[in-house]
């Protein structure tokens, strides 16, 4: 059986972030955006537990479990929050909101 190795997981933890930052960069659509950050989480939390693993130690691996409890509230939150800008403007463009600026300000 082919066993991963302590590299290729940091490899595919390092790509997924890549991958998350560019998608953050790139794109206008907030729920893609919302997408790239839970999976920039997902990299961080693979090595996390990679790393627990390869020094023997429990502390990544709880701190991953916290991360995930944090992420899975911090998703409901954001997607009701994505529901109601949605009804408000029936768009998900991240530049027709700008309901939080302000007029006359520089």
């Amino acid at each position: 059986m082919i066993e991963a190795s302590f590299m290729s997981y940091i490899s595919l933890s390092i790509l997924l972030f890549s991958i998350g930052i560019i998608g953050l960069i790139s794109r206008k659509n907030i729920f893609i955006i919302y997408m790239s950050i839970e999976l920039m989480l997902n990299a961080i939390n693979l090595m996390l537990v990679t790393l627990s693993k390869y020094f023997s130690s429990m502390d990544g691996q709880i701190i991953a479990m916290m991360v995930m409890a944090i992420a899975a509230s911090e998703a409901a939150v954001f997607l009701s929050l994505i529901v109601a800008m949605f009804r408000l403007k029936h768009s998900l463009n991240i530049d027709d909101y700008n309901a939080l600026k302000q007029k006359g300000t520089l």
